[in-house]
């Protein structure tokens, strides 16, 4: 089992809640992100994603208040277009970003092959 801490805990090792979302929401978001493609028609080779999770002491209670998606995908014969809109529709579908009450953002980038 890995150490376990709570709240914002720069100082503390191991894990925390945040990290724990973080991770969840990095590898639905990749997993509906494969979904959305594969019904658009295309195959990915690979999908990379990143969740950075900001964290704020609101009113003295650590908040989460703003995740970034940063993803990178390697998707052979799909246009920049097409590989947005799937991405597009993988934030608004994927279903930790529906369940979060956060500002999410998101970078997307294609990798050319």
């Amino acid at each position: 089992m890995a150490p376990y801490g709570f709240g914002n805990g720069s100082k503390q090792r191991g894990t925390s809640p945040p990290e724990l979302i973080a991770a969840a929401h990095a590898g639905s978001f990749a997993m509906t992100l494969a979904h959305e493609l594969d019904v658009a028609g295309y195959r990915p080779r690979q999908i990379d994603t990143t969740a950075t999770v900001t964290m704020e002491n609101l009113a003295a209670v650590w908040t989460m208040t703003q995740i970034n998606l940063d993803v990178v995908a390697t998707v052979p014969r799909v246009a920049q277009c097409d590989f947005v809109d799937a991405a597009l529709r993988a934030k608004a579908n994927c279903p930790i970003s529906r369940s979060l009450n956060a500002n999410i953002s998101m970078r997307a980038e294609l990798r050319k092959i």
